[in-house]
């Protein structure tokens, strides 16, 4: 099973390049341009939507992102915790997600990126992280405050080639790890249950101006070490042909169960956007445009059978998800924007779903990993539990300049069990981790939520 994965991967790599040879011969004639220069994508969901950059220079590209929210829930949990998501991790409060700052440096072809994160985001995702317990040193603490960190080297074949490696942000599941360039706040499921960052190697060929073929091989899925014995690998097919289309392709394979080095997972994430309607000069509606996503991907070996469970080899273990949302702007300069959308997942075994925090977090899988205390009533992820969500938004926007962007958000989740945070709160009978667990006492976890998001976005 393993070596045709491999196999299937080294096949497809090679036809991305044999096609980027043909590419080249045709456009030998004419110089290489910049990719994706030829046209203005700053309307794409997960895009930075600036012009220019403020902070450039010769040698240097500054980037400052600050994402200041504060939301609340109809739950109203007596800790003020959020459960099952990545972009917020408070309740009833205002909390800095994220405060990025750093840049890009590039001197002649060679290449390097930075970009330091301080807030909540940092404490967020990594104790979803269990590859850093395998082995010594706490890789949690010291990657957590970086959400890009490589360096590399630019080709000058084709309309270039990047080396790089490192931690950088991911691409599968369409929305960006900055708020700053996303249609909404709040991520469907599909986005906030993938990865949002690789560590490992990254390899990007532009055979046209429309086309990038790009090539991971990285730890794992979003882990900063590595769970087994091997490598993740993965890939990108990334298709402007023009200004109002974008078509993207990721695939990804690896082992990420930790003690488990025969399991191994395939995931693929497809998405499309279209803007379907663009009349700049138009007082009232200007412009308007859909992003679409689906994935599906499973695991097997090792206890669990893919999309077909049985008693010989294990329950079923997969992942099927999609999203769809609508983007409308408001006047001839584009300062309002409305958007509307949701998405759902459905994941046997849970082995992609944000684990729940305090007295809920979950030992991961059946095996014990040293480092890691259960809570007293556990969210379980073993093979064979079911887990299946939907959510939709709206969203509104008012942007004033294009570094700026004010946000006000209400979205709703359901969950075929018990999932997010309840009134009783996940933390302790009094909300706080100072107060004693009493015998009996439970995580209050229900089935479903309904927030409001107001959010402050500053780009620099």
């Amino acid at each position: 099973m393993r070596m045709r994965y491999y196999v299937l991967l080294i096949l497809f790599v090679a036809k991305s390049f044999m096609s980027s040879a043909q590419d080249s011969k045709k456009d030998s004639a004419i110089a290489p341009t910049e990719p994706f220069a030829f046209a203005d994508f700053t309307w794409l969901n997960g895009n930075d939507r600036r012009h220019t950059d403020l902070l450039d220079s010769k040698y240097f590209t500054g980037r400052v992102l600050i994402d200041v929210n504060a939301t609340w829930s109809n739950q109203n949990p007596i800790d003020h915790t959020v459960i099952g998501s990545t972009s917020l991790a408070r309740n009833d409060e205002m909390e800095v997600s994220d405060a990025a700052f750093g840049g890009d440096f590039h001197y002649d072809n060679v290449r390097a990126s930075i970009l330091l994160q301080l807030g909540t985001r940092s404490t967020v995702l990594p104790p979803n992280d269990l590859s850093t317990f395998h082995g010594q040193y706490d890789l949690q603490d010291v990657y957590r405050y970086f959400s890009e960190g490589n360096a590399g080297y630019h080709f000058n074949v084709w309309h270039g080639i990047n080396v790089d490696a490192g931690l950088f942000t991911s691409y599968i599941g369409m929305f960006s790890w900055y708020n700053a360039e996303n249609w909404a706040y709040q991520p469907s499921f599909v986005s906030d249950n993938t990865p949002w960052f690789f560590n490992g190697l990254r390899i990007q060929t532009f055979p046209s101006d429309k086309l990038k073929l790009e090539y991971w091989i990285v730890n794992g899925w979003q882990s900063y070490a590595m769970y087994n014995n091997e490598p993740g690998f993965g890939c990108q097919v990334l298709w402007r042909p023009v200004e109002w289309f974008q078509g993207v392709l990721n695939l990804y394979y690896g082992a990420d169960q930790p003690n488990e080095p025969g399991r191994h997972r395939f995931h693929n994430d497809n998405s499309i956007e279209l803007r379907y309607y663009n009349k700049p000069s138009n007082n009232f509606i200007s412009r308007c445009a859909f992003s679409m996503a689906g994935d599906i991907g499973f695991e097997q070996g090792d206890g669990v059978n893919g999309f077909h469970g049985d008693s010989a080899n294990g329950p079923a273990q997969f992942f099927v998800g999609g999203m769809f949302y609508n983007r409308i702007w408001f006047g001839t300069k584009q300062h309002i924007g409305w958007t509307f959308g949701g998405g759902f997942i459905h994941n046997p075994g849970r082995y992609l779903v944000l684990a729940p925090s305090g007295m809920a977090s979950p030992l991961p899988s059946t095996n014990y990993v040293p480092g890691l205390t259960p809570g007293s009533d556990p969210f379980t992820e073993n093979p064979g539990d079911q887990f299946t969500a939907w959510d939709c938004s709206t969203t509104f926007d008012y942007m004033p300049k294009e570094n700026v962007t004010w946000r006000v958000e209400l979205v709703h989740r359901e969950a075929s069990v018990p999932y997010f945070n309840g009134p009783g709160g996940v933390t302790s009978p009094s909300g706080y981790t100072t107060t004693p667990i009493p015998p009996g006492w439970t995580p209050d976890l229900v089935k479903q939520e309904t927030r409001i998001i107001v959010a402050l976005l500053v780009r620099f």
